[in-house]
């Protein structure tokens, strides 16, 4: 009986061994695709409420690239990626796990279709490839290390080349030329945080393609704080933080000073003094409180006549929602907008050339069993999908 069963583990090895010198590549079935240009999305009139809770949890459903891993050469015209990182925050850190809370809140997106009522847009119907690219690995040890990590990452994707090319104007049939500073058509990158102190190598990343950038931002707090008063900076990397951010973006010529734009602001401050900061610092502010004045549509107007017709960065915290609403997050204020006025507000934006955007300080720990905030931030994100599918990164050649 021993010379059967020797035969048999010999006949084994060299099944191992044959089948580890094959291309595992080669022996996919026929009909297998790396992954598909776009996920299947109902259109008009086609079958909707399928099982949207099963399978892997990726934004929406998109398809999963490994944008930075083995697909690190695929094209694409908008890419989800997350920014695990919450060691910069001054109050509740779990913000590392917001890109996956995230993901979790929106998948029910498309349960219905995923078509945009009020904007008359599908953006996952709307011709652009658009992917998930998982997260920028981001160390927990060093803060120094993972700013650099989340800057390399975010420009590995910006630099990338997009899927769809600009063609013509729809109206005017001339050719359409690139906004970039560097005069390429750049793709878009939605960042999910993660504390909002990775917008500061966001930024560094934005700077390379587009040059100084108007900033639209939506956020309960300046964060334009002088480090020596939001900290006390006791180090150098101490001095960079989720307070701090767009101080230091300011002092590197990173945002285009006059046309940069907060919204909802509504945190105490050390003193008028921080107000003083904010304006040498680039921005104009909408109080929070102001929505009973001037209304959505106020809002909306002032925004817009700050900046213009310029390539802008969207950050938005969901903090500027009221934690009745999205609870979930690091340092939460009172007396927010609701979740109804962001998006109708966000809807406003429509036109603008929006070139990437972030949602962050969303920590799921804090949210309710409902998921509450990871809904908000996905839903809130829908609508600046929504937004950047109807208006491409371009102008018309003169």
């Amino acid at each position: 009986m021993a010379f059967p069963l020797l035969a048999l583990v010999l006949a084994a090895i060299t099944l191992v061994s044959a089948h580890d010198d094959h291309d595992h590549g080669l022996q996919m079935p026929l009909d297998y695709v790396k992954f598909p240009y776009q996920a299947v999305y109902p259109g008009d009139d086609e079958v909707t409420a399928d099982s949207i809770f099963s399978g892997i949890t990726t934004f929406a459903r998109l398809p999963w690239v490994q944008c930075l891993g083995k697909d690190k050469d695929a094209a694409f015209d908008v890419a989800f990626i997350g920014a695990p990182f919450d060691t910069g925050t001054s109050y509740r850190p779990g913000a590392r796990f917001g890109p996956s809370g995230i993901r979790a809140g929106s998948r029910r997106l498309t349960l219905y279709g995923g078509y945009n009522v009020p904007l008359e847009v599908n953006p996952f119907l709307s011709g652009l490839k658009i992917v998930d690219c998982g997260d920028i690995p981001v160390t927990p040890y060093d803060n120094k290390h993972a700013i650099k990590q989340i800057e390399d990452g975010h420009k590995a994707l910006l630099h990338r080349q997009t899927f769809s090319t600009l063609g013509n104007d729809t109206f005017t049939g001339k050719a359409l030329k690139p906004i970039s500073t560097d005069g390429k058509n750049h793709p878009r990158v939605i960042t999910l945080g993660g504390d909002h102190t990775i917008v500061l190598p966001i930024l560094r990343s934005i700077y390379t393609a587009y040059g100084a950038i108007s900033v639209i931002h939506f956020d309960s707090h300046l964060d334009t704080w002088k480090p020596q008063v939001f900290g006390g900076a006791p180090s150098d990397q101490a001095a960079i933080n989720h307070g701090t951010y767009f101080y230091w973006a300011s002092q590197e010529g990173l945002i285009k000073n006059g046309s940069s734009i907060h919204g909802a602001i509504r945190t105490t401050l050390s003193g008028p003094a921080d107000y003083a900061n904010d304006d040498a610092s680039g921005f104009q502010r909408i109080e929070a409180r102001e929505i009973d004045t001037l209304g959505t549509d106020g809002i909306i107007k002032k925004i817009r006549e700050t900046v213009g017709d310029k390539p802008v960065y969207l950050s938005i915290d969901i903090d500027s929602i009221d934690p009745a609403f999205a609870p979930a997050t690091g340092t939460p204020e009172t007396g927010g907008w609701s979740t109804r006025e962001l998006r109708t507000i966000l809807r406003g934006l429509d036109g603008l050339h929006i070139v990437s955007a972030d949602i962050v300080e969303v920590a799921p720990a804090y949210d309710t069993n409902a998921e509450l905030t990871t809904m908000a931030a996905a839903d809130v994100l829908f609508e600046v999908l929504s937004v950047m599918a109807k208006t491409p990164l371009s102008k018309v050649v003169d």
